[in-house]
């Protein structure tokens, strides 16, 4: 069902013709691709184009740091999804936003939303590039959280036939899972998540259905969590023994995300622990005092024991902890706390403290997270005996470096479980540094090798391709779903057509089942015309087998009624009018009608009256006579007057009689004599006298 392979082309050169039966669906990494960071994959199917995630590498700046974007047409992206507000899944949305051609529509939750503005605002101001490196500015924020669209957890949407929804990702406030229906294939794409709860955010929720592709992180291949309380443990063993030695311990967090989960266990264990009331725990991020009562505000998206904790007091109003803005602020003396942003210690807070501290034995680092290679957080793990300070000097690292991960990404036993739970047939892995998720594929090769299940791990820019069946199906609702049909019965109804969705219904059941409604349409038109009304009649009847006349019952006035569908009426002796209700017969026949009267009037049609007494039988026999004969001797050329009163027509060597009274016609060649009845028929109707009344 699925194949895997580079392209020949980039994706926005791809040749969209079929090439096998069904439709083919591409999946394209354009950042995440064997390698944690600047998250953006590419979908598309039928025609529809989506962009999961818009990230950034935290271990590159400049145009190095963006996903593949010249991989792509931006403008032809239908929808943007954002899971979360990380740097490495929602970063680069400024710059796609206002830099490039994209007119799509970009959703995320509130939450995210109100982060996003707050955490791209810090990451503006903190970053150390040149003012040609930089992406985008403030201003470049502002505008794109205009076109930014927001979605509730399990809200329905759909944008030009796209249907998706969200569920609960955990991993950070208003992370979310996208599930995304095209045409009744289903995508799961995860972006970061985790099935355990924590001390303030749910678990990741598990989608009542199984997706037929699940695009999932695999951050930590094949790598198991310690328990939380065992983690917890050793995080405030750390930090207490540190303190007791007279040091200073640095956690280097995002402003947002695992700080709020640090900060609930470090102001716990102050307040379970006197003897500490006096060493000082500093919240270092310029963000701290909004980020707080972001979370503040959105504390009915978190677990119950959040939300229970609340009703009595604020569980984020915390008791021993301060915010610090700056280290011109900070009153180094003594043994301390500190955390601060970001983690990977690349700029800001965090590593001009790491700069300060990072040659006293007596200090510590916590890393309390995944690291992305490349940083100094990722370095500093494997305790190498010197490190490069921001000013290019060189100093011997003394301090203790400890890494215990609160990072709520999924292990291997929750992503093994949640695939198993939801089986889909197909799974590729996005987020991972190779080798990790290599071992991963590995392993879950193993454990599906009973089922069908195909598992990929693409590389950036390398897409999978799909092929699904593209048979349509049109569900029959309303009263023609009463009765089930027999084999072979034919339903009639109306067709309606929503986005890939296909159904029937009775016309009087449109406004119930749909947005649609029915309704007649009738219409008028007058047309100038000052000759006879039984002209009209006459030359319609040559048209038309169905033409009754009749007069109107309110205006006493003519009428013609024409196919049974368009009512002409002799509204005065210089207008006539044409009525009807529209569909496209009715509309034909009005066409007709009005292209008929307009050639009566061009021809300027005269009938002469003559006094009625004037004429008689005879003459008119004999000015009848005279016009047949004439016209048979123009079509035929030999015509003769014979016996009985025939005509005798010769051409070509074959005789024909015709009988003037029957319209008979005897010969031995059956064209001719077809040809002559023909033209006899003809010429009798166009010589017959036109009455002047309208009967």
């Amino acid at each position: 069902m699925a194949s895997t392979g580079q392209l020949p082309s980039s994706l926005k050169r791809r040749d969209t013709s079929v090439t096998r039966e069904g439709d083919q669906l591409v999946i394209t990494p354009l950042g995440a691709g064997n390698e944690v960071g600047r998250s953006c994959v590419y979908m598309s199917y039928k025609g529809k184009t989506i962009l999961f995630d818009c990230g950034i590498h935290p271990a590159y700046s400049g145009m190095a740091a963006l996903p593949y974007f010249d991989e792509i047409d931006p403008s032809s992206i239908d929808v943007l999804l954002v899971t979360h507000f990380h740097l490495d899944h929602a970063a680069s949305l400024p710059y796609f936003l206002e830099k490039t051609t994209f007119k799509g529509r970009v959703f995320m939750t509130h939450a995210t939303k109100a982060i996003y503005k707050l955490l791209l605002s810090d990451y503006v101001k903190v970053s150390k590039v040149s003012v040609e490196d930089m992406l985008y500015d403030e201003q470049d924020i502002l505008q794109s959280m205009d076109k930014i669209e927001v979605i509730d957890f399990h809200q329905t949407v759909e944008v030009n036939g796209i249907r998706f929804w969200c569920y609960t990702a955990g991993h950070v406030l208003g992370a979310a899972m996208f599930m995304v229906d095209i045409a009744g294939v289903r995508v799961l794409y995860t972006g970061d998540y985790s099935r355990e709860e924590d001390r303030h955010l749910r678990a990741a929720e598990l989608p009542q259905f199984s997706p037929d592709i699940c695009i999932i992180e695999s951050t930590y291949g094949v790598q198991l969590h310690q328990p939380r309380h065992v983690r917890e443990k050793r995080f405030t063993d750390v930090i207490h023994n540190t303190i007791s030695q007279g040091g200073r311990v640095l956690i280097p967090a995002f402003a947002l995300g695992r700080a709020q989960e640090l900060l609930l266990i470090l102001d716990e264990y102050w307040s379970n622990h006197s003897e500490l009331h006096n060493v000082p725990i500093y919240y270092a991020s310029p963000l701290a005092k909004r980020c707080m009562s972001v979370y503040q505000t959105y504390i009915n998206a978190m677990n119950e024991r959040i939300r229970s904790q609340f009703a009595n007091s604020n569980p984020f109003d915390f008791k021993h902890i301060s915010p610090l803005k700056s280290i011109e602020n900070f009153d180094d003396v003594g043994p301390s706390v500190v955390m601060a942003s970001p983690g990977g210690l690349q700029s800001g807070l965090s590593r001009q403290l790491f700069d300060k501290w990072c040659s006293d034995k007596k200090n510590a680092c916590v890393i309390p997270g995944y690291v992305v290679e490349g940083t100094l957080a990722k370095t500093i793990i494997s305790e190498p005996k010197e490190v490069t300070l921001m000013n290019g000097l060189t100093a011997p690292l003394n301090m203790q470096v400890h890494y215990i991960s609160f990072s709520a990404h999924a292990d291997f036993a929750q992503t093994s479980t949640f695939l198993k739970e939801l089986m889909p047939p197909n799974i590729i892995l996005v987020h991972g540094e190779a080798n990790e998720m290599g071992r991963l594929k590995q392993k879950l090769i193993t454990q599906f090798s009973d089922s069908n299940t195909k598992i990929i791990s693409p590389k950036n820019c390398q897409s999978v391709e799909m092929y699904f069946n593209s048979e349509k199906m049109a569900k029959t609702i309303g009263r023609l779903a009463e009765k089930t049909p027999e084999v072979g019965e034919t339903v009639s109804g109306l067709l309606v057509k929503k986005g890939f969705t296909y159904q029937i219904m009775a016309p009087v059941d449109l406004h119930v089942f749909s947005q649609l409604s029915t309704a007649n349409i009738n219409q008028r038109i007058t047309i100038p015309y000052s000759g006879a009304f039984g002209v009209i009649k006459h030359r319609l009847k040559q048209i038309y087998e169905s033409v009754e006349s009749s007069v109107d019952e309110e205006t006493e006035i003519p009428t013609l009624r024409v196919h049974d569908k368009v009512t002409v009426k002799q509204d005065s002796d210089k207008h006539i009018s044409l009525h009807w209700t529209s569909d496209p017969i009715s509309d034909m026949v009005s066409d007709s009608i009005v292209s008929l009267v307009l050639n009566i009037s061009r021809e300027g049609l005269k009938v002469v009256v003559e006094a009625q007494e004037m004429k008689s039988e005879e003459e008119n026999g004999k000015k009848v006579e005279k016009v047949i004969h004439a016209l048979l001797v123009s079509l035929f050329g030999d015509v003769k007057l014979g016996e009985n009163g025939k005509m005798v027509i010769s051409l070509d060597g074959d005789i024909a009689h015709l009988d003037k009274e029957t319209g008979d016609v005897d010969s031995e060649n059956a064209s001719l004599k077809d040809r002559v009845k023909m033209a006899y028929r003809r010429i009798q109707s166009a010589v017959k006298l036109i009455p002047l009344s309208a009967s």
